[in-house]
């Protein structure tokens, strides 16, 4: 199955564009095409790719190297929109979070996470997710539609204007890395997502290297291997169990693409290799795949994969069914004789942004910050069966 019958199957299409066209989100192919339709030759599209993702221009009075003639067309012709934040939270440690509302009302949600060398934007690729992952809020949200390649590249756009990050030129930038890690699946929205990563990608747009991408998913198989051939990023596996009958409670898409139909497809994933390692993502949740022999039974899974593990811990959330890992839970867990060389398990830190209900999990839209308390407080380490503690990296 293509990954247009996917998407198609799995989530309404965005809406049909109405008015004016907004030329933010557009490729460099499709650019030329409106120019052309404007009796422009193609240099102009160059000139306005680099206005739009190059210097971040919204409006196209800004575009001094454009005639004024050229300029007045394209106002009457054609928009430079964005989505519009609706709120903006700064966490304790910096990490912030942008309730963002689409041209039609739906809204997501788009979060920053700054570090000392490196700032990652976390974008959503749906409005709401078909997954119904049990230990992720987000997944407690119907699934509306998938976002237009427009829609996820001005996520970007947007943080970039709020952050001061234009031109993408200039030293210091702070958005370095980018994350398909927030509200939705991306391979079920692969054709938008493709096209919007492609604008990233582009040293004259967004300019981010594709060792600088991750693309997370929870294990739509057919779609893993076209994604690396196609776009090359770095990619992302939800996992969080290792025996099928708990991935199926937890990750429920489990069901049509077992634990060893995923790991099959990471083997076949292009470019993966022990300097470009396969992240596997396993949020911690108390009593339930925390054990010695989980641990174990991983680090045998993995065992011939160019892996890393991304220990999570389970962040709150109103009326959440789970716990994080307890400290005592991590000791028991955590025997340093076990470990194997050639692993790495990041995850020993805190959590960002939990006062804002920023962290991995927790995106859903206008919910109040849980009460902090143990649950989801730290990133706790699992050591044993050949995980060695490490920093988050996604990189």
């Amino acid at each position: 199955m293509t990954g247009t019958a996917h998407a198609k199957h799995f989530a309404p299409p965005e809406p049909a564009a109405t008015g004016p066209r907004n030329l933010a989100g557009l490729g460099r192919a499709e650019l030329e095409a409106e120019v052309r339709a404007l009796g422009e030759p193609d240099f102009r599209a160059r000139q306005l790719w680099h206005w739009i993702y190059h210097q971040g221009a919204r409006d196209f009075e800004a575009m001094t190297t454009l005639s004024k003639g050229f300029r007045a067309r394209l106002a009457a012709n054609y928009t430079i929109d964005r989505p519009r934040a609706v709120s903006a939270q700064v966490s304790v440690d910096g990490t912030r979070k942008w309730l963002l509302r689409l041209a039609d009302g739906q809204e997501v949600e788009t979060v920053y996470i700054p570090e000392d060398d490196r700032g990652t934007l976390c974008v959503s690729s749906q409005v709401g997710c078909t997954l119904t992952c049990r230990f992720c809020h987000t997944g407690t949200q119907a699934l509306v539609r998938n976002l237009s390649a427009a829609e996820i590249a001005g996520q970007i756009m947007t943080a970039l204007d709020d952050l001061g990050d234009w031109p993408r030129t200039r030293e210091g930038r702070r958005f370095t890395n980018l994350v398909m890690m927030g509200m939705g699946e991306p391979l079920y929205n692969y054709d938008n997502v493709a096209a919007a990563i492609r604008i990233v990608l582009d040293d004259e747009g967004l300019a981010i290297s594709k060792r600088k991408i991750t693309l997370s998913t929870s294990g739509v198989v057919p779609l893993i291997e076209r994604c690396g051939e196609e776009l090359g990023v770095g990619l992302a596996v939800s996992l969080h169990a290792v025996r099928d009958e708990l991935r199926n409670e937890l990750v429920p898409i489990n069901r049509k693409y077992p634990i060893a139909e995923l790991l099959a497809a990471c083997r076949a994933y292009p470019g993966a290799h022990n300097a470009r390692r396969i992240t596997f993502e396993y949020v911690m949740l108390d009593g339930i795949n925390d054990s010695v022999a989980d641990a174990r039974e991983l680090a045998r899974l993995l065992g011939d994969l160019p892996a890393k593990v991304n220990l999570i811990p389970f962040n709150a959330w109103p009326g959440a069914p789970y716990e994080c890992s307890t400290p005592a839970r991590d000791r028991g867990a955590s025997p340093r004789s076990s470990t194997t060389p050639g692993y790495a398990a990041p995850g020993a830190g805190p959590a960002r942004g939990q006062d804002i209900m920023a962290a991995c999990g927790q995106l859903k839209e206008r919910q109040p910050a849980p009460a902090q308390g143990r649950a989801g407080s730290r990133r706790r380490c699992l050591n044993a069966g050949g995980f060695d503690a490490g920093r988050t990296d996604l990189s």
